[in-house]
């Protein structure tokens, strides 16, 4: 039960993320690209699933190319006739290099039948992951703003300084929900995967999760920054749980 991820879960939880994140911070950007984490996770549940299924009129077909493409050979061998006259060396090795060049064809053409299937899904898998890594900078460019030193250290604001539309305790709740997204990003990639042995594809995951997890750590070194304020410890700006 708990040894694979459950795309509905996940689904679930990014639709109360989405909630929360509405709620807290009404038509905001953030809770628009939360929406589209939404749209995208609804539409990972079927890829995944997809990917995962042997696609068997696929194979169907590969299996009918590969056999007429051997039938075809049978053909050929079993209409070719030996030569009638004295046995000639040098043409016994012109016919074996046109034999060997023909097996090599065939078995390149056969062997790139037989591994199109996994090559479809890796493309699939590869372009949905493409997305998540696209999204996961999209949050992090909606959290690079919110700077915490501007408040704990009192830093007057310069003419080009973006405006302080939030308290420090909704910039911080902002930069958690960012690094939730993110966590759920890094989940999402992880489905491709939990079905599709493939080392390409897997390295792919792996780099998302390897970049969600360092946005993530910057993040949290933010909230840091809160925490180690002593208005925040002493109560006087506590943070929402």
């Amino acid at each position: 039960m708990y040894r694979s991820l459950d795309p509905e879960k996940i689904i679930g939880t990014i639709e109360q993320l989405s909630s929360r994140i509405d709620a807290r911070f009404p038509d905001s950007g953030l809770g628009r690209v939360c929406k589209e984490l939404l749209t995208i996770a609804l539409e990972s549940q079927e890829r995944s699933a997809w990917i995962a299924k042997p696609q068997k009129s696929l194979r169907v077909m590969v299996g009918v190319l590969i056999a007429l493409m051997v039938a075809v050979l049978v053909l050929v061998l079993a209409n070719s006739t030996l030569p009638a006259n004295r046995f000639d060396f040098v043409v016994l090795l012109q016919a074996s290099e046109a034999g060997i060049n023909v097996f090599i064809v065939l078995g390149a053409a056969i062997l790139f039948l037989v591994t199109s299937e996994v090559r479809i899904k890796r493309s699939r898998a590869l372009k949905a992951i493409h997305e998540l890594r696209a999204l996961a900078h999209v949050v992090d460019m909606h959290q690079l703003t919110k700077d915490p030193e501007r408040f704990v250290t009192r830093q007057s604001a310069t003419t080009p300084s973006p405006a302080r539309q939030l308290t420090p305790n909704q910039i911080a709740k902002y930069l958690d929900y960012c690094s939730e997204m993110l966590s759920l990003i890094g989940k999402l990639a992880a489905l491709y995967v939990q079905k599709f042995d493939d080392p390409v594809a897997l390295a792919a995951v792996n780099e998302v999760e390897d970049l969600t997890t360092g946005l993530s750590r910057k993040i949290w070194q933010k909230i840091m920054v809160f925490n180690s304020d002593p208005e925040f410890r002493s109560g006087h700006r506590r943070l929402v749980p």
